[in-house]
């Protein structure tokens, strides 16, 4: 067999920490009815229709360009 080399380091004793853990475990107190508005707007059901709206917004404005240049084009 062969026997356990003495050449390596030396384990170390660690200390506890000297101060303690700075992570926030409850969450921030506040107003609900101000974090209820907040909730709201930043909803992303709100996002999802405002896409929608500018989406159409935009096929319109095209529309109206497309029609606009035929009318030119056809004088």
């Amino acid at each position: 067999m062969i026997k356990s080399s003495k050449i390596g380091k030396k384990s170390v004793e660690l200390q506890s920490a000297a101060r303690p853990s700075r992570i926030r475990r409850d969450p921030p107190g506040g107003d609900a009815d101000r974090l209820a508005r907040a909730a709201w707007w930043n909803s992303s059901e709100w996002e999802i229709r405002l896409a929608l709206a500018g989406m159409a917004f935009f096929a319109l404005a095209i529309a109206a360009v497309v029609i606009d240049l035929g009318e030119l084009v056809s004088r």
